[in-house]
């Protein structure tokens, strides 16, 4: 993995992004913004996955006060996302969001993107420049054909540049597209020519299945190369499904230690065991472990112990029976059916 590209820090509600800070995983509500009750629910749900950071919807002045209750009752920091109206902008830094998610230049007049500017500086808010390709303006599609990585960069930097006017400099970037290829390239453009925090994305990625993989290779590539601060993996699912997927990214790159990481091998004419449930039920069984091991879950063994030897514990299916294994020494023997229960009395140990 490259060096981490060296970016400013923000701070969302206690949650730092950018500086070497810990890459933030995110999702968005997708309950009727102005439906409390069910919104709180979905907030609760996002807490108990594991998200960093949630982001809501902001269409009118009723979502505008379910923000403000969910401030009451949330611990995790809130975004509000603001398309067109300035105001509702205004009155959502009032509400004590941590972060506002706007492109400043469809908010109207310098004036008002000067307002917005004023308002998260005086309450010390970062703003979130979110760039997409449907939103790169007109002047740049015609200059550049269609939106390409060159001219959602681009619109990225107009945007800074109307904050930095503003002098706000409190700002995290994204610039997502559906295309993953064009996605990496508009972030790389963007990493390569300023410092502040990005936010990584693959925007209407598809189905659970779909984005996946897109987001695995989009936003995983760009985390190889040191590139990005904080994670959304769009889903068009429920969005707590979102929150596992951005984890077990991290998770794969070595960027998440707070969980442990699970090896399995895919199973061959030597297995004896029904290595699948097996490594389903431990994968359910370690939900809510807190503690940064590699485990194994192995389907032969003789040679399970070996292949696995770089993992803090694992089992290896025999005949009927396992072994429990430690760093590649076999522990002990147990039954088939003990096999879940003996390895988390040994994972309660480590």
């Amino acid at each position: 993995m490259c060096e981490a590209r060296k970016s400013r820090e923000v701070n969302v509600g206690g949650v730092k992004i950018g500086n070497g800070n810990p890459v933030s995983v995110q999702s968005m509500l997708n309950a009727r913004a102005q439906d409390y009750e069910k919104n709180l629910e979905q907030c609760l749900a996002l807490e108990a996955a594991g998200c960093d950071i949630i982001r809501m919807a902001v269409p009118d002045e009723q979502a505008v006060r379910v923000l403000a209750r969910l401030k009451e009752n949330v611990r995790t920091p809130l975004v509000a996302d603001i398309h067109f109206d300035y105001r509702l902008a205004l009155e959502s830094v009032k509400a004590g969001v941590d972060k506002i998610r706007i492109n400043p230049g469809n908010i109207g007049s310098p004036e008002r993107v000067r307002a917005v500017a004023d308002a998260c500086n005086a309450a010390g808010i970062p703003i979130r420049i979110g760039v997409n390709s449907g939103s790169v303006e007109k002047e740049l599609l015609a200059k550049y054909g269609s939106p390409t990585p060159e001219a959602m960069a681009q619109s990225a930097f107009r945007h800074v540049r109307m904050l930095e006017e503003c002098d706000f400099y409190n700002t995290v970037i994204s610039i997502k597209s559906s295309d993953v290829r064009k996605m990496v390239e508009a972030y790389k453009i963007v990493a390569a020519e300023c410092d502040y925090p990005l936010h990584l994305g693959v925007t209407e990625a598809g189905t659970e299945k779909s984005s996946l993989i897109k987001s695995s290779i989009g936003i995983g590539s760009l985390l190889l190369s040191g590139i990005g601060d904080t994670i959304r993996v769009s889903m068009t699912a429920d969005p707590v499904r979102e929150v596992p997927a951005g984890i077990g990214i991290l998770k794969a790159l070595g960027l998440y230690e707070n969980s442990p990481q699970i090896v399995s091998c895919p199973t061959c004419g030597r297995t004896r065991i029904d290595l699948v449930a097996l490594a389903d039920e431990i994968e359910r069984r370690l939900e809510g472990c807190k503690k940064p091991i590699k485990v194994a879950v192995m389907g032969c063994a003789v040679n399970g112990p070996g292949e696995a030897r770089e993992a803090d514990i694992g089992v290896a299916g025999g005949d009927g029976e396992g072994l429990i294994f430690k760093k590649g020494e076999i522990v002990r023997k147990v039954a088939e059916k003990d096999i879940v229960n003996e390895l988390m009395k040994e994972i309660e140990q480590l």
